[in-house]
């Protein structure tokens, strides 16, 4: 089988630097899809991305199709002559050269055919063009009179078969070997002179690394190389690193200062400052304090660098002034004198405002403290100013530096070293493997102020439904029960979403609590999904209803350990048996009657239930309680070996079926086992 690599390469104006990577892998998933449709192998599919290029490059792709067999289905054997000879005069044929082959209850008319398989170099086009079309694009862009449409106006197109040029017209482009270099260079043009070479030839012409990946590990690495010649550290998000890699396709990393002055203003603005507007990396000295430096990644060759480093320091300063002056105007006005400011912000319609949220926020407090033994004055402080940041000039530049802020102002204002932590830590977990409030009063805080926002948008129907979420609620639930279980607080999360459906006005459905409930206990299975608990366990755990997301995660801790043993199968199965036996029972009396009991393995099975019930704790060790209730194995063998429960003797039957209710009611405790069958 001939093959040969493909190249395309889509040449655009610079491109979202977030979207990148969703259009680069998008193109290529979609190029594979129809190769595979039109049944074309290949080895595999290599995608490169830059600014202004999204390119696929497909190895060994086969040049021509296989030989294939076209099979067109009929009418039924019973079906009118007229028709018949109708279907097979479309097929250019007679009914004579026709097939009978069964289908359903029938048999049919069928119309087979070889079709010799078409070269490739034919299909490319129409494959090319599907494939860009479907790259999903919230927001096309369209440009000039044309009637195509793209994320932004494209400029080049190229398509090699090998050495060959693909002979294609898309989108207004016909394809060619040219592509374009970087923009500032006077001869830019280069010519790409097979496929294969392709990524090569753009390093060696254009110094443009087209391997995302690649490229983000070069800029990773000249990032450090520059923080280590000035004996600093690099911090590198990566959130950042990633957006700059697809700003540039020549990265060269260059270190810059600014006035030592501005370290006065809190370090996370003057850090928000250079990442947000200018994404730039900052550095810490070996004490981890923030250094009045900054690395950026220019996208341009220069013999004279001090240039560039001279244009970006003049850049930053107006920045880090306004986050000075920011800074300085805030603290003028009290977080407590901010809050009537509040009133004028909404929440959300039909919630009411920021101002009602926090008055929610700080009754929910002073519960919720009460009840882990927090200090609920403190508590109920931070909830009542734990918004007041919104209404400030910083946050209004810089949001991400909400709750931040608010805990460097609690200080300026004189509140207790608690409360600013508070406010500062209420937002977290803000994202996936997010850091958890470290203080009483940060916990408080965000259990509130999430479960707040949760039952209100929820109450009001504007809850998510199946993809869609735009409130984030979902994340916001995981960050809550993340918070209970991690931070072992052992609250009622019925009681507090109903004291928290209470709280809203009467826009809320007070009765969504269950809906509500449900909802959370959707988000715990997700947690636990990804804590590699098996769904059985967690299904078992569901059954009983804990009152608590922290007394669920005992009990599936203590399944799994329960789990473990090798006599715990035999106590699933004998479980379920018991259940079954149950489900059709609706008067079971639980006050068991021993002296009907005759059969020894009964009488044994009612001491052993005996001896366990008054070891088993009402706390929460449920581990112990079901290393307790294992004893119980060889005694349940027994009675369902050794006796019929279903007899004819009325008060021996009740007498039998409430010592397996008692039993069961025994596992029940902890969880219905008969699931992890």
């Amino acid at each position: 089988m001939n093959t040969e690599n493909f190249l395309l390469e889509l040449g655009t104006e610079e491109l979202p630097p977030k979207l990148l990577q969703k259009l680069s892998s998008s193109l290529g998933d979609n190029i594979a899809l129809q190769l595979d449709a039109l049944k074309l192998s290949y080895l595999k599919v290599d995608i490169f991305s830059t600014p202004r290029r999204l390119a696929v490059v497909v190895r060994d792709l086969q040049l021509q199709q296989e030989e294939q067999l076209i099979e067109r289905k009929g009418p039924s054997i019973s079906a009118p002559d007229k028709a018949i000879e109708g279907f097979a005069k479309s097929c250019g044929t007679s009914k004579d050269k026709l097939k009978q082959k069964p289908f359903g209850s029938s048999n049919y008319y069928f119309f087979t055919k070889k079709q010799k398989g078409l070269n490739t170099i034919e299909l490319l086009e129409n494959i090319v063009d599907i494939s860009i079309k479907k790259i999903p694009i919230a927001r096309p862009m369209r440009w000039g009179d044309l009637d195509y449409s793209f994320a932004r106006p494209v400029h080049w197109l190229v398509m090699l078969l090998g050495k060959q040029i693909v002979p294609a017209k898309i989108m207004g482009l016909v394809a060619s070997n040219k592509t374009m270099g970087l923009r500032f260079k006077k001869d830019n043009k280069i010519c790409i002179s097979s496929a294969e070479k392709y990524p090569s030839i753009m390093q060696d012409r254009a110094n443009i690394e087209v391997d995302f990946l690649k490229r983000k590990e070069i800029i990773r690495s000249q990032v450090i190389q520059k923080a280590t010649e000035i004996n600093a550290k690099a911090v590198i998000d990566e959130s950042l690193l990633e957006e700059v890699c697809a700003l540039v396709e020549c990265p060269v990393a260059l270190s810059g200062g600014f006035d030592t002055k501005f370290l006065s203003v809190p370090e996370e603005a003057l850090i928000s400052a250079m990442k947000s507007h200018q994404k730039y990396f900052h550095m810490l000295d070996n004490k981890g304090n923030l250094l009045p430096a900054f690395i950026t990644v220019a996208n341009i060759e220069s013999s004279d660098l001090s240039v560039i480093i001279d244009g970006n320091e003049r850049v930053i300063r107006p920045r880090l002034s306004d986050a000075e002056f920011f800074w300085e105007h805030d603290k003028l006005v009290s977080l407590e004198n901010r809050i009537s400011k509040l009133d004028s912000v909404l929440f959300m319609e039909s919630l009411g405002s920021m101002g009602d949220k926090v008055k929610r926020i700080e009754s929910l407090s002073k519960n919720i403290a009460e009840f882990i033994g927090a200090d609920i004055n403190n508590c109920a402080r931070a909830g009542l100013l734990s918004k007041s940041d919104l209404v400030s000039e910083m946050v209004g530049e810089f949001a991400d530096l909400q709750g931040i802020m608010g805990g460097y102002y609690a200080l300026e204002d004189g509140e207790d070293e608690d409360i600013a932590l508070g406010i500062k830590e209420h937002y977290h977990p803000r994202f996936a493997g997010d850091s958890l409030p470290s203080s009483d009063e940060g916990l408080v805080v965000a259990i509130a102020d999430k479960i707040d926002t949760i039952t209100g948008i929820y109450g009001i129907g504007q809850g998510p439904t199946g993809s869609k979420d735009p409130y984030a609620l979902r994340r916001t639930a995981l960050g809550l029960l993340r918070i209970m279980v991690e931070c072992r607080l052992d609250i009622n999360l019925k009681e507090l979403i109903a004291n928290s459906l209470k709280l809203h006005s009467s826009n809320v459905d007070i009765n969504s609590d269950i809906d509500i409930y449900n909802f959370m206990m959707d988000r715990l299975r997700k947690y636990y999904k990804e804590q590699n608990v098996a769904t059985k366990v967690f299904e078992s755990v569901l059954v009983v209803r804990p009152h608590s997301p922290y007394d669920f995660h005992l009990r599936v801790q203590a399944l799994n350990e329960f789990t473990k043993s090798s006599e715990s199968k035999s106590l699933i199965e004998a479980n379920k048996r018991i259940a079954n036996m149950l489900r059709e029972e609706t008067n079971i009396n639980t006050n068991i009657d021993a002296s009907a009991f005759i059969e020894d393995a009964e009488k044994e099975l009612y001491k052993a239930t005996l001896r366990v019930s008054k070891n088993i704790k009402d706390s929460k060790d449920y581990a112990g309680n079901m290393l307790q209730l294992l004893d119980l194995k060889d005694s349940i063998d027994s009675f369902f070996d050794k006796v019929m429960v279903n007899v004819d003797d009325k008060k021996l039957r009740e007498s039998r079926l409430s010592l397996l209710y008692w039993v069961r009611s025994l596992f029940l405790s902890v969880a219905d086992v008969s699931y992890l069958s």
